[in-house]
């Protein structure tokens, strides 16, 4: 099936960070991400690639432009155990909300990144 423009599908989506040396840090060591790739770029940039287990969707650590705001990017991760991503997040001191258990819905949970980005864990089904 081809669209209009041609489009067929996301690569990546971009997180934006204050210091990529930090979130590769945060996001490797203590989410326990794969780096994909990290090359520098014109300029004296890089180019970061990371991702959790599931290498379907890639993330980038983008250095953030003075007039960035935090807050919720809408990216959801999932767990098979969301008890125990909450548990093993909240050991490594990341700011985590409390779960989440509705009627009908997946429980989940809110954390954030050292830059204050906030995101999602729901619980796969």
């Amino acid at each position: 099936m081809s669209t209009i423009t041609h489009i067929t599908g996301v690569r990546t989506v971009s997180i934006p960070v204050e210091s990529q040396d930090a979130a590769v840090l945060f996001y490797i060591g203590t989410l326990g991400f794969t780096l994909l790739r990290d090359v520098p770029t014109p300029g004296g940039g890089r180019w970061i690639e990371i991702a959790p287990t599931d290498t379907s969707v890639i993330l980038t650590l983008e250095p953030a432009t003075p007039k960035t705001t935090r807050g919720a990017i809408g990216i959801r991760f999932t767990t098979d155990d969301i008890d125990g991503a909450h548990s093993a997040l909240r050991e490594r001191a990341v700011e985590t909300d409390d779960i989440l258990r509705w009627p009908g819905t997946p429980a989940m949970f809110a954390f954030r990144d050292p830059d204050g980005n906030t995101f999602s864990i729901t619980a796969t089904l």
